[in-house]
């Protein structure tokens, strides 16, 4: 299916005819607008994929071909962030009335604090919508501080990582007579890097995890995933279970230059 998607994409630019005048561009513009669209829902369609392949294939010829299937989704997926960062940057340039600040998908004056604020938000409407409630966010930093960056890279590894931090916590706290510690965040700005740190009480992970976090089989959560789910709504977002929340995201810190480390202390948190 996925395949399909970029061979009709592929298709729709090889035919675009050159382009001569503005007229020209603004229909390539909508040409690549609906690309974009088009691949909304690549990464659960890839995720359904792997999710299948586990089932179907004898797990030792998956192990055997372990590295290979994790190296080939890391390319796949670092090109698919690079694709869409060109088309929306080209399609967000001819925004007609841009927010102050912002050049098509980078935002020049960036509040990494604010940004982390509205990731919260959406987690925590998340777990409370899936728990019935949701462990306190507490945010350090100064939401002064700017920098240029693209804020929904930011959000979405931001979003993904609290959201497994709030996972962790609700469920080790879920029948304790203990409120739920709260999860902290501290933004720090640094002469050469901004850093941001997310630490949990939710337990942590075992060592022999650690090296499988990272990876695109691997998912600590039940699988929501279904076969016969209903893949065409974008923002059909549960707690966890894909199991490339956390992959995807070290890729997007990693697409300009971060990157993403997880530190664990095993039954505390991370």
């Amino acid at each position: 299916m996925v395949r399909d998607w970029y061979l009709d994409s592929f298709r729709d630019i090889r035919s675009f005819s050159e382009i001569k005048n503005m007229n020209d561009e603004k229909e390539f513009t909508e040409v690549i607008k609906a690309i974009k669209v088009r691949h909304n829902n690549v990464v659960p369609t890839m995720a359904l994929g792997v999710q299948q392949l586990k089932k179907d294939v004898d797990p030792k010829i998956i192990n055997q071909d372990f590295v290979e299937i994790h190296q080939f989704l890391d390319r796949f997926y670092m090109s698919r962030i690079g694709i869409r960062m060109l088309i929306g940057q080209h399609v967000e340039l001819h925004s007609p009335n841009p927010p102050p600040h912002v050049v098509g998908y980078i935002h020049t004056r960036m509040s990494p604090v604010e940004v982390a604020r509205n990731a919260v938000d959406d987690a925590r409407s998340i777990c409370s919508r899936q728990y019935g409630s949701a462990p306190d966010v507490h945010i350090y930093g100064d939401p002064d501080f700017t920098f240029p960056y693209v804020p929904a890279h930011l959000h979405l590894m931001v979003f993904e990582l609290v959201k497994n931090s709030l996972r962790a916590v609700e469920e080790r706290y879920m029948n304790s007579d203990k409120d739920p510690p709260p999860i902290r965040i501290i933004v720090a700005d640094g002469l050469e890097d901004v850093t941001i740190k997310i630490s949990d009480e939710g337990g942590g992970i075992p060592r022999s995890g650690l090296r499988k976090i990272f990876t695109y089989l691997y998912s600590t959560a039940r699988n929501p995933l279904d076969e016969h789910a209903d893949l065409g709504v974008g923002d059909n977002v549960t707690m966890a279970g894909y199991g490339y929340g956390l992959p995807i995201s070290r890729l997007y810190a990693r697409y300009f230059g971060g990157d993403l480390q997880i530190i664990s202390m095993e039954n505390y948190g991370e």
